[in-house]
């Protein structure tokens, strides 16, 4: 039986994602949307994490040397920058469920004694044995705080250490949101699973156009993308709507977004693609997978594990409690995308005065520009090299083809 332990009463995480998502400025009208988002965004987002981690290591260029700041998200991606070797990597999220999630990979993959253990509750996440293995082998090794998110209930009395019986990827707003998007498509009759039986790359074209592309153009998909709303699912605030859609409609861009996804890398390459289109990583040995969780890098990442750091704050904070020269690899996903002007001015002053020269700076917008000019202060900017064919190519190579741009920038000196 799993320990009951009574709740602690607290309103900080709300608080802290609150601040981060409301606008400080616009009507009320956006100001009540922000605030649903934020009650949205509380729970469990993203059972994985949605940015490519090879893509990522190719344009930070991470070495033993480098020192790793990034957002956590679900968690997978600091696990696979492991494999670079770098010398320390630290974690921060303001979701307390993403923190829980993130400890309680580092304790599977500590813990469990083999890699097909690891990949049996990881990756297949939906076997019946799970809750079992996460009482005997992983629980006596999470710090109370995730001990007491797991086996404490979501909305409707289950405990939240079930879903990994149930299928994890299939949980929280993204996997709620693909599969609403699943059953919209069975609506008008397409299996989105019946693009990863195609052998080549031509065959994936030919099943997005014959297959995906005509549901763009359906009456209730036009209306149901029209609104802020419908996109929380996606993680994508009130604020990014408008940068996501800018003067296309939001169905077309949605189909380009996709069609990116489904077209443009082999998908038994791609497990970015076994997740939007099978609601799950593939069972097969040679299924696709991201870096950590790679038979032949379960060894190595085990033995750097210690080098990860998590922390539950805010990103700018964590900055401004740290020295120069403490980081020179920083990982913003979008986070910027959610941010007003004054908030991103505090956030390239603490970079600048945190990063020495040939530190590196990588993010991702919803639409292809960088929102950095304009709206950073020139003096700040004036201290980054903006690597435009760098950031060109990381776009094209991130494989979760969610984003409109990466964007690198690198400081002068």
């Amino acid at each position: 039986m799993f320990t009951r332990r009574p709740l602690p009463v607290s309103h900080a995480p709300s608080r802290l994602i609150e601040s981060a998502v409301v606008r400080r400025s616009g009507g009320q009208g956006a100001r009540l949307l922000d605030k649903a988002f934020a009650l949205a965004f509380r729970g469990l987002v993203y059972a994985q994490i949605w940015e490519d981690p090879v893509a990522d290591m190719a344009a930070l260029e991470i070495g033993p040397d480098s020192r790793i700041l990034t957002i956590a998200s679900g968690g997978c991606n600091a696990l696979s920058y492991l494999t670079a070797d770098p010398a320390g990597i630290t974690c921060v999220d303001l979701n307390t469920a993403h923190i829980a999630l993130n400890k309680l990979k580092h304790a599977a993959l500590r813990h469990l004694p083999s890699h097909q253990a690891l990949r049996r509750f990881v990756v297949e996440a939906d076997h019946p044995a799970n809750p079992t293995t996460y009482r005997r082998l992983i629980a006596p090794y999470l710090d109370d705080t995730s001990r007491r998110y797991w086996e404490g209930r979501d909305l409707v009395g289950r405990r939240r250490i079930g879903a990994f019986k149930r299928g994890i990827y299939r949980q929280g707003l993204l996997g709620t949101f693909i599969g609403a998007a699943h059953g919209i498509a069975r609506l008008y009759k397409v299996d989105p699973a019946e693009i990863l039986g195609a052998a080549t790359l031509e065959e994936q074209r030919r099943v997005f156009d014959e297959r995906f592309a005509p549901v763009f153009e359906r009456p209730l998909i036009r209306w149901l993308t029209r609104h802020p709303a419908s996109l929380f699912g996606l993680g994508i605030p009130p604020a990014q709507f408008d940068a996501l859609a800018g003067e296309q409609r939001m169905a077309d861009v949605l189909r380009e977004r996709l069609e990116k996804l489904a077209c443009d890398f082999p998908v038994n390459d791609n497990y970015f693609a076994w997740q939007a289109f099978s609601r799950g990583y593939g069972k097969e040995q040679d299924s696709p997978l991201p870096p950590w969780l790679q038979e032949g890098n379960w060894d190595m990442v085990r033995q750097r594990l210690d080098g990860l750091e998590v922390r539950h704050g805010n990103f700018t904070a964590v900055l401004k409690d740290s020295a120069p020269g403490t980081f020179d690899r920083f990982i913003l996903l979008d986070a910027q995308d959610w941010m007003d002007d004054a908030q991103l001015a505090e956030l390239w002053g603490e970079l600048g005065r945190v990063a020495q020269p040939g530190a590196r700076v990588l993010f991702r917008t919803a639409a292809p520009p960088s929102l950095l000019p304009g709206r950073v202060p020139d003096a700040m900017l004036a201290g980054w090299d903006y690597r435009e064919g760098q950031s060109l190519q990381a776009t094209r190579d991130d494989r979760s083809s969610i984003y409109g741009g990466v964007h690198l920038y690198v400081r002068k000196g």
